[in-house]
């Protein structure tokens, strides 16, 4: 199988799949838990969300271990279990992805501060390396780091993974807009200053998820576009922003909503396209059909079937 910048650099537009975390919370993950867990207790239904976004037409699905770092799982005294977490949550993407489609090793933060001091940074390397060699033994061809806000972290995090695996790295970053009009993360770094620090450290890919819906991602891609002229860049937007009813909170944007702003998205520069927090299987197949592409068969989708 071709790697993903081969893919792209051919011109072939990539779709990418959506949410897990509101897929594990309607199959009952509670607040508390932890969502990685499940990759071992209930397996069953982490093949079955991956399932069902293969069977959106999905080119690459993700993992169920966002969290799975050791310094995460510590807070459910799970860290000792990490690399077992993290190959069991590949290899179920893997059987419900096949041969023919990618397999992208989720890495999320770890929620500590390096530059406060709060873990050496030689345990953050460790616990990173940790976890993409799990994942590269569990199926997973290529790393997503995401949903970063730290240039540190980041850039530990992709030299671990491109020192231990030989697996092609990702890295999205999320930006919000600021009262200024720019975008930036929580940390501060511009989108410019994220593809800068990214490349150098070694990612093949880059790109933001999460904070935005599509309609200010396309904003955040031209930024990237202009300062990464030449490299693949991904894109995970949140069905709209989030609205709150009794402390719940719900993501407004339609498929079809979000599907009539790729046409802007993939002008601006984004090779990849799929979704984050709010996003189904129905909002994956409406991007899928805007850039082109044909949900398949539920039976070909692996066991899973559709959630």
């Amino acid at each position: 199988m071709r790697t993903i910048s081969e893919t792209v650099s051919e011109g072939q537009k990539l779709l990418s799949d959506g949410a897990w975390g509101t897929f594990l919370h309607k199959k009952g993950l509670t607040p508390g838990d932890c969502p990685e867990i499940w990759c071992l207790t209930r397996r069953a239904d982490v093949l079955d969300i991956a399932a069902s976004y293969v069977a959106a037409g999905a080119d690459m699905i993700e993992t169920n271990s966002f969290g799975g770092s050791r310094i995460k799982l510590a807070h459910y005294g799970l860290a000792e279990r990490a690399a077992e977490i993290n190959e069991a949550a590949a290899a179920i993407s893997r059987e419900a992805a096949g041969p023919e489609r990618h397999v992208l090793g989720s890495i999320g933060p770890t929620g500590v501060i390096l530059m406060m001091g709060e873990v050496p940074e030689a345990d953050l390397y460790a616990a990173f390396r940790e976890q993409a060699m799990a994942l590269e033994r569990g199926g997973a061809d290529a790393l997503c780091i995401e949903t970063m806000s730290a240039l540190d972290e980041a850039t530990v995090a992709i030299r671990a993974a491109r020192e231990s695996t030989r697996l092609e790295v990702i890295c999205t970053f999320t930006f919000e807009r600021t009262r200024s009009g720019e975008y930036r993360s929580l940390m501060g770094v511009t989108p410019r200053q994220m593809a800068a620090a990214v490349l150098r450290a070694g990612a093949h890919v880059i790109g933001s998820n999460c904070g935005n819906g599509m309609a200010a991602m396309i904003d955040v891609v031209s930024e990237l576009r202009s300062a990464a002229p030449g490299t693949p860049i991904l894109v995970q937007a949140n069905a709209g922003l989030p609205v709150y009813r009794d402390g719940v909170a719900s993501f407004p944007e339609s498929p079809d909503e979000m599907a009539l702003l790729v046409p802007a998205l993939l002008k601006a520069g984004a090779d990849i396209v799929g979704g984050c927090c709010g996003t189904t299987p129905e909002h994956v197949r409406a991007i899928g059909a805007a850039l082109g592409r044909r949900a398949v068969s539920s039976s070909a989708a692996g066991s899973g079937g559709v959630a």
